[in-house]
């Protein structure tokens, strides 16, 4: 029996559920090749000659020659265009999708990243930063939540735009973020909670026991904060 296409670099963080995510949606077949961030695999040299940043996820296409995706905005992009699902053929409401994309890979995902860190995981509590990055989730969620008014989705249509910015915002309560007044924002989180393949998705490679302060996936965010 030949390989599946895919083989997917991840570990359980909100990045990396994008990507699994995303694969269950599609509904193809894919290996999984956990990484082990605390004992820095990410940063080993077979692994940044897929990934030069060193992060995780990435994806190799096995019957593309073996060609290599990182960065999720990228790897989304790409499984969306090579299974022709989850992003519109329309050139207006492709281009719409992939806004709401970058929205997410340049003010969604890393604000909240940073309100992770003030918020969980510094051994030094700073109360301006910690509020700077809260502050600044919070304005984003409103920004969402404005959106969805009379929507489903974020588009017009499910797509990939929904599956990045599930993956973050569905942590708000991890990064301390006030959702209070977002009804519209907190009923698309529970539709998306609720699909089968985000199910599936987030417990890629492992479940991830986010909210266990004792857990591994913690220890290896802490790691992170000493490179």
């Amino acid at each position: 029996m030949s390989e599946p296409d895919i083989l997917l670099y991840t570990a359980s963080t909100p990045n990396g559920w994008k990507a699994s995510v995303m694969l269950e949606e599609l509904g193809v077949p894919y290996d999984v090749k956990s990484m082990d961030l605390a004992a820095k695999e990410q940063k080993e040299e077979a692994y940044l000659k897929i990934c030069p940043n060193g992060r995780i996820p990435a994806i190799v296409d096995r019957s593309n020659g073996d060609f290599a995706v990182f960065e999720t905005g990228a790897i989304l992009i790409y499984l969306a265009r090579k299974y022709d699902r989850l992003l519109p053929t329309d050139a207006n409401e492709e281009s719409r999708v992939i806004q709401w994309l970058m929205f997410q890979m340049s003010g969604v995902g890393p604000m909240m990243g940073q309100a992770n860190v003030f918020y969980r995981y510094m051994p030094e509590k700073i109360p301006v930063a910690i509020q700077r990055y809260q502050s600044e989730c919070r304005r984003l969620f409103e920004v969402l939540d404005r959106q969805l008014q009379g929507r489903e989705f974020i588009c017009d249509e499910y797509s990939i735009a929904d599956i990045a910015h599930w993956c973050w915002v569905r942590l708000y309560d991890w990064a301390g973020v006030d959702v209070t007044g977002l009804d519209n924002l907190m009923a698309w989180e529970s539709r998306m909670a609720a699909r089968p393949a985000c199910i599936r998705g987030i417990e890629v490679p492992e479940p991830a026991g986010v909210l266990d302060t004792t857990n591994k996936h913690v220890e290896a965010a802490k790691s992170l904060l000493q490179r």
